[in-house]
């Protein structure tokens, strides 16, 4: 009996000590890390990129994070607006948070009986990428929703798109537009035409799986399925008078 009193007393205890500590997480991340630095400073090392470091030396694997930083001004608007077009369409709109975005994932989850957590915002994205992993438990996701809030509140929409740009990964060790551009299509992002923005927008939700300049039928289709939006959208305007004649 003193025993299984023993074991309960733990438990509890155990469990308290749980919620305190996540608690004092969430807490902490209220204030820390401190996001305002960004509005003029460029972060030198992602905790994205660290995690991945970690992961290849695991693996055993040699292989190193290439990135150019580069100014909005200095990325194709193509480009611009295809990632907005793939990952975030209400992203001028919103706060940080896609709310329907986030109930259609949250349904698609419990049909399919897996939980992802997906319908996640750029702003999202943003401070997964800076501060946090990849990792799908609750704790994590609550993090990433103070910091998605802070990072709203301190940062401009320009700022934030162009952070993101500049941190996403975009396959094996390539993070940021610059680099990405310069791997898969030997130029600038200034220089990317309408098809090669999609084409990079499209591997977007997994980029160490699929190469934009391959011949993956999934790029083939949701690339097109973006040209065909900016397109109708005026964005190609182009290609689109072309296609009228």
């Amino acid at each position: 009996m003193a025993r299984k009193k023993s074991v309960k007393k733990y438990f509890k205890t155990l469990i308290v000590s749980v919620i305190l500590l996540t608690l004092l997480g969430l807490g902490f991340s209220l204030i820390y890390p401190n996001v305002s630095a960004l509005r003029k400073g460029n972060p030198e090392k992602t905790s994205f990129m660290e995690y991945r470091e970690k992961e290849w030396q695991t693996q055993g694997r040699k292989i190193r994070i290439r990135q150019i930083w580069t100014q909005l001004s200095r990325i194709s608007p193509y480009l611009v607006k295809a990632v907005i077009i793939a990952e975030d369409d209400k992203f001028y709109q919103h706060e940080g948070f896609d709310f329907e975005a986030i109930q259609k994932a949250i349904e698609k989850d419990i049909k399919q009986k897996k939980f992802k957590f997906g319908g996640s915002t750029i702003s999202q994205q943003l401070a997964k990428n800076l501060y946090l992993s990849p990792s799908k438990n609750p704790l994590r996701k609550m993090l990433e929703a103070i910091l998605t809030w802070r990072i709203e509140k301190t940062l401009s929409k320009k700022r934030i798109l162009e952070l993101y740009l500049n941190v996403a990964e975009w396959g094996e060790g390539i993070f940021g537009i610059e680099a990405a551009s310069f791997h898969y299509y030997g130029k600038s992002a200034a220089a990317l035409t309408a098809e090669e923005a999609a084409r990079l927008a499209s591997v977007l939700p997994n980029p160490r799986r699929y190469n934009p300049a391959g011949t993956s039928r999934y790029v083939a289709n949701r690339s097109k399925a973006i040209y065909n939006i900016m397109v109708k959208r005026g964005i190609v305007t182009e290609e689109y008078d072309l296609q009228g004649e």
